[in-house]
């Protein structure tokens, strides 16, 4: 790979907002590490296999993924990522429209960077 590992995990971000939007199940499978551990907004903590089947499913269909506002450090060998997701679409039988945080810790595997664990909050957009 000739990239530096930050412009490769730039491109991962990119990569998994489209396979979340397409329902790209491979790709998931290829971006998330086996043990992945994901916290939701309610609390809720998610693993790689519950994730992708909500997507197989269909349970998480999602029309606009828009994000904004990357920030990303290098942490040792990990890379956190911090980005806001604009998100409008329907997620576990409930309908979404808003701005959601991120934050995503990747890690390189035999050259390929995983998500490894994550979190979401959602933003209060009322002011």
């Amino acid at each position: 790979m000739d990239a530096t590992p930050k412009a490769q995990v730039i491109a991962n971000e990119k990569n998994l907002l489209s396979a979340m939007k397409t329902n790209n199940v491979e790709l998931l499978d290829q971006l998330l590490h086996d043990e992945l551990l994901f916290n939701g907004p309610s609390g809720e903590t998610a693993t790689k296999a519950m994730d992708l089947e909500n997507y197989r499913s269909g349970n998480i269909n999602l029309h606009t993924l828009e994000s904004s506002d990357l920030m990303l450090n290098m942490v040792g060998d990990d890379i956190v990522v911090a980005v806001t997701v604009e998100i409008l679409g329907n997620y576990l039988g409930q309908e979404i429209d808003g701005k959601f945080r991120y934050l995503r810790v990747w890690k390189l595997f035999e050259n390929n960077w995983k998500v490894i664990a994550g979190s979401v909050v959602t933003l209060n957009t009322d002011n």
